[in-house]
């Protein structure tokens, strides 16, 4: 039970990594109407409310529900750790091409097991040769052998987004051992993040980067702001939740980090963008990388380990 439970929770995380991927389109064209946090706000507005017809009807059917008070109080730290996180990428993303963003936003899955042990997390050998295995497939994906690298402000915003959602990740995963309910947990956190966005918008959006926010923009963005409210923000996140439940949180990034092939091969199937020969190698390093991590946790393996 134990190990369908893993193998379910799995294909869970790697459905969170193909929304996060295609939702990178919408992302991009709703930027194009509105600022950074008002995009934020109103996907997380949202996202949230998505939820909550979904709480009612989950939690009253459940015999024992896991605690109210419990959920939502894990809910609005992980809020506050998804604000900085997500906004750091966003204001990232005004600057940063595409792959040094996807790169160094997925450095998460080395930041994870690092961090990881600092609150007794074990990684093992064979896993650490996943997430290095991993590391050079994003390099090849997101940077290629043939492309110049300059350090930029919106690296140390990237970096510090990669860093926030590694104790996201991390977070997360100590939730779930309290005995959180993942769905109230997701709604709060989107609502926090909101609420904590929102008091930017304004000097931010509008002050400095003169994108003041209107209704007519706001319009012009929804349908983008709609795919990223309630898929990559309402689906997606609830998924990391419930998905992270019995996965080592560094298992679950590498699952993750897909969302970068998955972005890839979205826009060569429906953009129709050209793959580079360095591209298509990262794509295949990287699936190298999370079929061996599974393939780790079959019996036959873990016999012939533990001989």
């Amino acid at each position: 039970m134990e190990k369908n439970n893993s193998l379910r929770n799995s294909f869970l995380l790697l459905l969170t990594a193909i929304i996060w991927g295609t939702s990178f389109v919408a992302q991009a064209a709703g930027m194009e109407y509105v600022g950074p946090f008002t995009f934020s706000v109103v996907r997380y507005i949202l996202g949230g409310l998505v939820l909550i017809p979904v709480i009612c009807f989950i939690r009253k059917r459940q015999e024992n529900p896991a605690d109210l008070k419990l959920s939502i109080k894990h809910g609005i730290v992980c809020g506050i750790i998804l604000t900085v996180a997500s906004n750091f990428q966003q204001l990232a993303m005004l600057r940063a091409s595409t792959g040094k963003a996807g790169f160094i936003t997925a450095l998460y899955i080395i930041l994870v097991p690092v961090i990881g042990i600092f609150f007794r997390k074990k990684t093992s050998p064979l896993i650490w040769v996943c997430v290095v295995l991993a590391l050079v497939g994003l390099y090849f994906l997101c940077i290629g052998r043939g492309n110049s690298y300059s350090f930029e402000i919106s690296d140390v915003q990237l970096l510090a987004c990669s860093a926030m959602f590694s104790i996201h990740i991390l977070y997360i995963d100590h939730a779930n051992e309290k005995g959180v309910d993942g769905v109230v947990m997701s709604s709060t956190q989107f609502l926090t993040a909101a609420v904590i966005s929102m008091i930017f918008v304004y000097p931010v959006d509008a002050g400095i980067y003169g994108m003041a926010p209107s209704f007519e923009l706001i319009k012009n963005a929804f349908p983008s702001l709609c795919y990223s409210g309630f898929m990559a923000c309402g689906v997606a996140y609830t998924l990391q939740i419930v998905g992270q439940k019995d996965v080592n949180p560094t298992i679950a990034s590498l699952i993750m980090s897909l969302e970068s092939v998955v972005s890839a091969i979205s826009g060569f199937l429906i953009l129709h963008q050209k793959m580079s020969v360095d591209e298509v190698i990262g794509c295949v390093i990287m699936f190298a990388a999370i079929i061996l991590v599974e393939l780790s946790k079959s019996p036959v393996f873990m016999k012939k380990r533990s001989i």
